[in-house]
Parts: C-alpha cells; structure tokens; sequence
C-alpha cells in the first residue's frame, strides 16, 4: 500500500512539473486549468487504486474469517 502512495505522488509530481514547464505567458489560464484537470485525474486514480486495494484486503480477511 505505501508503493501505492508512493506511485500515486510521483505521478502528481511528474504531472505537475510536466505542466509548469510546458506554461507560457499568452496561455497561463488553458495551462492553469489543464493542469487542474490533470491533477484531478491523478488524484482520482489514485483513489481508485487504493479503493481496489482496500477491497482485495476486505475480501481476503472475509475469505480467512469463513
């Protein structure tokens, strides 16, 4: 579950440096709300990845309780 987190941060991170290097001056708005979007979609996935992950740990301790 940390690589997890771990993963899910790098990807932000990567996400977030990629999209202030591509900013220019006569777009900094359409930068600013790509940048929202993406940001939006990493965290997202990573909540889906945990929620995945939670559920595998349900389910294995409801398989080992029976």
């Amino acid at each position: 579950m940390k690589n997890t987190f771990k993963f899910g941060f790098l990807a932000l991170a990567i996400s977030v440096a990629a999209a202030a290097c591509n900013n220019t001056a006569t777009e900094g708005e359409q930068s600013a709300d790509s940048l929202q979007t993406e940001i939006e979609a990493q965290v997202e996935s990573s909540i889906d990845s945990i929620d995945s992950i939670g559920e595998s740990a349900v389910d294995s301790l409801d398989s080992l309780s029976n």
